[in-house]
């Protein structure tokens, strides 16, 4: 089965489905999410888009880019896990990484800024 991205979702306002204009493009295809999760390395992969564009994802993260806000400095530090994921309940146990994630690090605990699936990098404040 494909992932479908695009196309006109839902019902009419008056409760009628929409009639099919055509059928699915393999442009509008999306793609499975890539899971960034805490390892004992870091490893990326680049994905080719439309357009010739380049998206690098993160597979798996073991230093991070931790800004304090006290000292307003930027450091690379290493994370141990993931402490809770609001994005779903199950990726604090599988040390799964998104955006607003908090991550446990040697200073304290983090909270991502970034998305490591799009951006290719982790980015955390300090919380």
């Amino acid at each position: 089965m494909v992932l479908s991205q695009k196309g006109r979702v839902g019902r009419k306002p008056t409760g009628g489905l929409y009639k099919q204009a055509r059928k699915k493009r393999r442009f509008e295809m999306g793609r499975t999410p890539s899971f960034t999760r805490v390892s004992e390395r870091n490893k990326i992969t680049h994905i080719a888009t439309k357009g010739g564009g380049l998206k690098v994802r993160m597979l798996e993260v073991k230093t991070i880019n931790l800004f304090d806000p006290k000292a307003k400095k930027f450091e690379k530090v290493d994370t141990k896990a993931v402490v809770e994921n609001p994005a779903n309940r199950h990726y604090t146990r599988r040390n799964i990484i998104t955006k607003g994630a908090v991550l446990d690090t040697p200073k304290g605990k983090a909270r991502v800024t970034s998305r490591p699936g799009q951006d290719g990098t982790v980015n955390a404040v300090l919380v």
